[in-house]
């Protein structure tokens, strides 16, 4: 590629600076005090001809190009109507330079000499003293003939302001500082495309394009940009002139792919149209970029009106007022009968080697001038205007006059930037890019009627925000009205994930998603994302609800009951503590226990305190004290009852009050352990109901609670073990019965809860865990203390050291009669 661009460069060179040929036609150069070059392809290369020698295309050997001579005549349009100001550039005239261009190997002749001077180019000269035969430029039409001579121009700083060239790396100012853009990039045409094909919720595309700088860089640009879309690229190609357009064609259709993206230039997007027609693909879209999307022969091809529906994306056109009578016009000036006579041979024998000769160009009426696509027009328009308008501000001109000054190309280039004018109802400005503003106009071929008619269905603008509209009611789609279908996959329902399938993302099947778990499209589509845990959804959901939080409330009827009943607890073991100290010396205190069951009562009492921490929203603290407190002095209540007073020994030297301290420490060693080694502590249980959050206090180490209520069922079971041996004391002696019912009464309690705890989860399990502490309490107060005050508040002559006396007596006799 290097060896034969500097090959082309020798030739080019050779031919317009050592054999000095003279190039000089009105149609093509216009004296004036600024001179401004042009490229346009005014021929049109269709085909590929071998060489078996070394030698230059010429132009003239190929078909005129009626797009590249109606650009030409908007040029010089522009110039003379800006001569013809009074305002934009006062006393001073624009001129211009213009070439055919064809092929790179042509195009050489006119850039060397727009950047010489007085004939010859000069590389080593200073910028700043140097003064090319142009100020600024315009073309060529194309991204690899622009990429191709760009770099001669920029040398020197002179302004390219282009109509015709989209290829993205052309914004890279490090490499191109003097490229000004005019019409959109390759980037905006597929971020355009990416907008069409999603408005429509298409996922499976096919590609064609070019062997060009165009075509690959914005297949390029489309690849990365689908990222994330859920679009697919299920074909792609870069086609030759001279490729089999049929056989691509099949292989798209027979992978069902039903939207096809033709991203290339108006040669190559002809072939493709032509040859779907003579291939019968019918119902396809077809999107069409920029460079063809207001072709004008094409909506003509016999037969166009079965391969589908074609979409364009074009610049929001303008009419260019004075435009049509300039042609019309000039039509009548240049009307020659003996110029256009002329044979074929005699034009064919011609060597007009810097390329400015159309010998058939004037064969062009001026309908067909004013007929053919007007796709860049306005971009060549605007583009002599943005010189014009950055030369006003170097030449310092105002109404009246302009400072003839010498201009250096740089300086035009630094005004260009700051330009921000209107022209014909449109803003043009650049960024720092010296990229355009974007003005998108979404245009549907209206085959079906006579003459073929361009109509705007959809707007694209990316200032002052990105704004993309279509209106669908305006799409006569070929398929019945609908919209057509291209996917690899029909788009899952609501609450559906995909599942991968195939090669392609866009393959896949639908899965619903499970309970307490949600798709969202917008994050991915793919994955079934976990809800929070504090919240939950249905199976096939979109988005998860927020989980009431449930636990037993003080203002609950139950939780009310319970604290009720519980204060009632409390006030009774008060006054029962009370009564047995004000009869502290009577018989049936000290039978009780005496100074123990001071112990007893200030345990129970405590213990009901633990009842209070049930209710409430709980937190770590409420669950510690809720089972520590009741578990530890229940268990010293307990552990009272235990000792065996039948045995004298035992009591004479305390062995009971060692007995309750040896056991009460054990049980609060283990009561410690229990709350410290994997503590009790709060959590959310997510499982027992789906759409509530219920808080409960998770029972900490089972095996240091299984060792904390061992100990109390163990001195329960031991309590039961020496009431029995106590059962044939004296009646006002012997409490086996009552302890006996209390524990029993403890132990059902416990067993049923248990029961429960394993089988239902609920909020009101701890009510019910509240209730069997208060029913464990009310066991021994109600069988052990209640009877004993019954007797010393109602049968107080049975609370008598004598009816004590008279009791024993009766015993011993009965036992010695028996």
């Amino acid at each position: 590629m290097l060896l034969s661009s500097i090959y082309i460069f020798l030739l080019c060179f050779t031919n317009c600076f050592f054999f000095k040929v003279s190039c000089s036609t009105s149609e093509f150069r216009l004296e004036g005090d600024y001179l401004l070059g042009g490229l346009f392809a005014l021929h049109e290369i269709d085909r590929v001809t071998p060489v078996f020698t070394p030698e230059i295309t010429e132009c003239f050997w190929h078909s005129t190009a009626k797009s590249g001579h109606k650009m030409l005549q908007v040029m010089k349009f522009a110039v003379e109507e800006i001569n013809n100001s009074t305002t934009l550039l006062p006393n001073v005239s624009l001129g211009y330079d213009i070439f055919d261009h064809c092929s790179n190997t042509r195009n050489f002749h006119s850039v060397l000499s727009f950047i010489s001077k007085n004939g010859s180019i000069r590389p080593q000269e200073k910028l700043n003293n140097y003064q090319p035969k142009v100020i600024a430029l315009t073309g060529p039409y194309g991204s690899s003939r622009t990429i191709t001579v760009a770099p001669l121009i920029t040398m020197d700083l002179i302004p390219m302001v282009n109509y015709g060239a989209t290829s993205y790396a052309l914004s890279n100012k490090l490499q191109f500082p003097s490229f000004v853009r005019r019409n959109p990039s390759n980037k905006d045409l597929i971020e355009m495309i990416i907008h069409i094909i999603r408005w429509f919720e298409w996922n499976s595309v096919a590609f064609l394009g070019s062997q060009d700088d165009y075509s690959s860089d914005g297949l390029k640009l489309f690849n990365k940009y689908i990222n994330n879309t859920g679009i697919c690229l299920a074909y792609q190609e870069g086609l030759s002139l001279n490729a089999n357009y049929s056989l691509t064609l099949k292989k798209i259709d027979k992978l069902n792919i039903n939207v096809i993206v033709i991203f290339a230039l108006t040669q190559y997007a002809s072939k493709i149209i032509k040859a779907a027609i003579a291939n019968n693909i019918q119902d396809k879209v077809w999107i069409a970029s920029h460079s063809w999307a207001m072709n004008q022969q094409l909506p003509r091809e016999p037969g166009i009106r079965k391969i589908g529906t074609v979409i364009g994306i074009a610049e929001r056109l303008l009419s260019l007022p004075g435009f049509n009578e300039f042609v019309y016009n000039k039509a009548r000036g240049t009307t020659d009968v003996g110029r256009n006579d002329k044979s074929e041979s005699e034009v064919q024998s011609k060597n007009e080697t810097c390329n400015q000769d159309c010998d058939y160009c004037s064969l062009m009426t001026a309908e067909d001038i004013i007929n053919e696509s007007p796709t860049h027009s306005f971009a060549v328009y605007s583009a002599i205007y943005t010189i014009a308008h950055a030369l006003h501000k170097v030449l310092q001109c105002d109404m009246n006059e302009c400072h003839k000054n010498i201009v250096k190309p740089y300086m035009l280039l630094e005004e260009i930037k700051l330009l921000n004018f209107s022209l014909n109802g449109r803003q043009v400005k650049y960024d720092d890019n010296y990229d355009p503003t974007i003005h998108y106009a979404v245009v549907l071929w209206r085959t079906d009627v006579n003459p073929p008619q361009f109509k705007v269905v959809g707007m694209y603008e990316k200032l002052p925000e990105i704004t993309f509209t279509i209106d669908n009611t305006r799409m006569p789609w070929h398929d019945n009205g609908s919209v057509p279908f291209s996917n690899c996959s029909i788009e899952c329902k609501a609450g559906y994930s995909r599942q991968p399938e195939g090669f392609h993302s866009c393959c896949f099947m639908c899965k619903k998603c499970p309970c307490n778990s949600f798709v969202d499209f917008s994050r991915d589509p793919y994955t079934c994302f976990l809800c929070a845990e504090s919240e939950w959804s249905d199976e096939g959901s979109t988005t998860c609800k927020t989980r009431s939080v449930v636990y037993p409330q003080f203002t609950e009827i139950p939780s009310i009951i319970v604290m009720i009943f519980t204060v009632f607890l409390i006030i009774l073991l008060i006054g029962v503590f009370c009564l047995f100290a004000y009869n502290y010396d009577t018989p049936v205190v000290k039978s009780d226990g005496g100074n123990m069951c001071f112990l007893m009562l200030t345990s129970l009492i405590l213990s009901s305190i633990s009842v209070f921490f049930f209710f409430g929203k709980p937190t770590s603290v409420f669950c510690l004290l809720r089972n520590a407190i009741f578990a530890f002095f229940f268990t010293v209540c307990i552990s009272c009852l235990t000792f065996p007073k039948v045995h004298s020994l035992w009591v004479k030297h305390n062995g009971q009050w060692l007995f309750i301290a040896f056991s009460s420490f054990i049980h609060l060693i283990s009561c410690v352990v229990w709350m410290t080694v994997d503590p009790v502590k709060l959590i959310a249980d997510t499982l027992t109901s789906k759409d509530q959050l219920l808080l409960i206090c998770e029972r900490g180490n089972p095996i240091t609670l299984t060792i904390v209520v061992f100990i109390s069922w163990f001195l329960g079971f031991l309590c039961l073990l020496f009431s029995y041996m106590g059962r044939d004391l004296p009646k006002n002696y012997s409490e086996s019965k009552s302890i006996t019912f209390s524990l029993i009464l403890y132990y059902l309690t416990w067993i049923a809860y248990f029961t429960v705890f394993l089988t239902i989860k609920s909020k009101y399990l701890i009510t019910l865990n509240a209730m069997a502490q208060i029913s464990s309490i009310n066991g021994i107060l109600f069988s052990y203390f209640i009877p004993k005050s019954y007797i010393i508040i109602f049968q107080p002559q049975k609370n008598t050291p004598t009816y004590f006396q008279t009791s024993i007596q009766n015993y011993t006799q009965n036992i010695s009669w028996s």
